[in-house]
């Protein structure tokens, strides 16, 4: 069963605020696809997931569109951030790096343009699609795949939605 979730952002800040809040939520081992046209806010999401993640706001959040790969430490946990938009396909050299990272069970992989490689992704995984809708806002869809991550969006949508009943859900980490 997937769930989904949709949500409207008015502004960067609002991107990255929620981001902030499903990296509270996140753990390590834990995969996100990021899709959306360039501009879309793919990375100013990543920004906000590593605050919430890693609870440093000093941790400087760049694309790593021509690195393919940046990694970010802080209060004990690891993101694998990968971009692989000047990618066809994730093959050679990078397929192993690509496989690497994704084999991390103890770090949080944040993947930008996540179909170029998509033979390699797990099964299970929060998949977020960013979509312009004027100006500087978008539209985020969210789809959960697999029963962690059903849980997980059941959690975030408790967390921006208050006082809902009915959800059953294990904590996954301490917001």
């Amino acid at each position: 069963m997937k769930k989904n979730l949709e949500l409207k952002s008015n502004s960067a800040s609002e991107t990255k605020k929620f981001g902030e809040i499903l990296g509270r939520f996140l753990k390590g081992g834990d995969t996100v696809l990021l899709e959306g046209a360039l501009g879309a806010g793919k990375t100013t999401l990543v920004q906000g997931i590593a605050k919430g993640f890693l609870g440093d706001a000093k941790i400087r959040v760049t694309s790593p569109t021509f690195s393919l790969i940046h990694e970010y430490d802080g209060g004990g946990e690891k993101i694998f951030h990968l971009d692989w938009y000047r990618l066809s396909s994730v093959k050679g050299e990078d397929e192993g790096m690509a496989a690497e990272c994704l084999g991390s069970k103890n770090a949080l992989k944040v993947i930008e343009w996540p179909s170029r490689g998509a033979p390699l992704l797990p099964s299970e995984n929060l998949k977020i699609d960013l979509k312009h809708s004027g100006g500087n806002r978008r539209l985020l869809r969210i789809q959960a795949r697999g029963k962690s991550y059903e849980d997980l969006l059941s959690l975030i949508k408790l967390k921006l939605h208050p006082g809902k009943a009915g959800v059953k859900t294990k904590r996954r980490r301490q917001p």
